[in-house]
């Protein structure tokens, strides 16, 4: 099963959220925002609407489902849960259609001394409410052993010892565990009819028993039991966890979204409520790697008191800088860039007001979805730039451990010649005039009359683009010099579109009107990414 659509009305944080356009393809999708924004409140959603729709035990608590000062209309009128698959016809298949873990998850230590045959997984609900504590290790302790004993008295396969089943029991679990805690080893599982629990080799010690690991090592094994026990049933399932780094350092958060994504069955879809850093910049990488697969939806600054339409985001810069703020409070501003690019602008730069960080602004904007790790500063102008006069490059080197560090120049009137010695320097040069031969490009003028639903002025808009240069030219400029005839380009964008509030003279209308238009896809795009970035 994969959701396709959530909505939630009058119900716990939401006046009337929908959650929309997830798609089809995307077997991880990350819930992102602060604490209370309703990440848990849509598990919550989709709990309460699966309990009563399809596994037909209900259950509903006016003062904690419902809205403050809403009026119940029922369940059936407040949630819904569509999916992209048809609604099964078999009751269990409908059981198993959602799986969730709480936030609440702390099962200290467990003991068995005695077991019974266990009942079908799919009847269990782990939790009535998202608020309950969610303790596991034990059920699916007694659960392995219980199907253990049917597996080697009741099946066909009688020749197998208990030895082998130990090991194929035990051999999956262990392999994930060790992925995360390369010297921890699940080796045993003890006596059930006496003390029966999981027992490890850790280091120089052996019979290491659960109740003995740390916090973090309990986490991350109760996660990987559960999801690998479970998925045995829950084959077509979404499988909802809060907080999966609760408990956790953070080295081990990044390398724990890859695992759990390994573990879930592959009809399945995985959902992550999570404040980590290092778990969204994972899902992201994958996202990359495998473009569709992963979803994000991004909670942070919503009035859920107002409706909402929340769809997946693409991550950009803002959405970093929020998650970052979330994660590490006030030290998400000493959160420093992989890559920095000095380009021209700042301290020298001259002309109208708020030209000195001109470009490096417009790059920002530009490229903060596919490249947020990377942040343009200004210079100074292009000799400052190229000899690093302000020794910038090594001071951030200095600060920035790991950081790498590249030069970026306009093109104006250099020559080839001038251009591959620079470029052998291991400085970048556009290979336009100036960021303006980027921005106002045909192309970005044409997207900027699709966006204002008037494609028709296009042709327009370019002759007027050609007036400007030719008058530009006039003037006794270069016919490439785009940044003379940017005020008439502007003065006629503004008048063929009746343009309002979208800048206040040409700098302000490039950077906060084109520069968004540059998308990747463009040929514009791809042209400006390869002199910067070099792919």
């Amino acid at each position: 099963m994969k959701v396709k659509r959530i909505k939630a009305h009058q119900f716990k944080r939401f006046a009337d959220l929908t959650v929309r356009e997830v798609p089809e393809s995307a077997k991880l999708v990350m819930l992102a925002g602060p604490n209370g924004s309703g990440k848990s409140s849509l598990f919550e959603a989709m709990h309460t609407w699966h309990k009563n729709a399809w596994r037909g035990h209900g259950g509903w608590d006016d003062e904690y489902h419902l809205k403050r000062g809403a009026a119940r209309t029922g369940w059936n009128k407040q949630l819904s849960v569509e999916f992209w698959s048809a609604e099964p016809e078999n009751q269990e298949e409908k059981k198993k259609a959602i799986y969730i873990r709480t936030a609440y998850r702390n099962e200290a230590d467990f003991r068995v001394s005695s077991f019974e045959r266990s009942s079908n997984i799919i009847n269990e609900s782990n939790v009535e409410r998202l608020i309950d504590n969610d303790v596991s290790v034990g059920k699916n302790y007694k659960r392995m052993i219980s199907n253990g004993v049917e597996d080697l008295f009741s099946k066909s396969d009688k020749g197998k010892t208990f030895e082998q089943y130990r090991e194929e029991t035990l051999g999956e679990i262990a392999r994930y565990v060790g992925r995360l805690f390369p010297d921890l080893l699940l080796n045993d599982l003890g006596n059930p009819f006496e003390d029966g629990t999981f027992r490890f080799k850790k280091g120089d010690s052996d019979g290491f028993q659960f109740k003995n690991l740390s916090g973090g090592e309990k986490a991350v094994f109760d996660l990987i039991l559960d999801l690998v026990i479970v998925g045995r049933v829950y084959n077509n399932t979404v499988f909802c966890i809060d907080e999966p780094e609760a408990h956790m350092n953070a080295r081990l958060h990044a390398e724990l979204v890859a695992v759990l994504c390994d573990i879930v069955p592959e009809e399945c879809q995985l959902w992550l409520a999570t404040h980590s850093i290092g778990m969204m910049r994972k899902a992201s990488d994958m996202a990359r790697d495998n473009p569709g697969t992963v979803a994000f939806i991004d909670f942070g600054g919503r009035n859920f008191d107002d409706p909402q339409i929340l769809t997946p985001i693409q991550p950009n810069r803002a959405f970093w800088q929020r998650a970052y703020e979330v994660a590490l409070d006030d030290l998400s501003t000493l959160v420093a860039p992989e890559r920095v690019v000095i380009c021209e602008g700042g301290t020298t730069a001259t002309g109208a007001r708020g030209s000195a960080n001109f470009d490096s602004d417009c790059y920002n904007t530009i490229f903060e979805e596919e490249f947020p790790e990377t942040r343009f500063i200004p210079g100074g102008d292009s000799v400052s730039v190229e000899r690093d006069r302000l020794a910038l490059m090594q001071s951030i080197q200095a600060l920035v451990t790991g950081a790498s560090v590249v030069r970026l120049i306009d093109r104006d009137d250099h020559s080839e010649l001038d251009v591959a010695e620079k470029q052998r320097n291991g400085v970048h040069v556009l290979s336009r005039r100036a960021i303006e031969n980027f921005l106002f490009a045909d192309e970005v003028l044409g997207a900027l009359c699709a966006s204002e639903g008037k494609p028709e002025v296009t042709v327009d808009l370019k002759d007027a683009k050609q007036s400007a240069i030719n008058e530009s030219v006039g003037r006794g400029n270069p016919r490439d010099d785009l940044k003379s005839a940017a005020g008439g380009i502007y003065n006629a964008a503004k008048q063929l579109l009746q343009l309002t509030g979208k800048g206040n003279d040409w700098r302000g209308f490039a950077r906060s009107t084109l520069a968004p238009l540059i998308r990747p896809g463009m040929t514009i795009y791809e042209e400006l990414k390869r002199d910067i970035f070099g792919i």
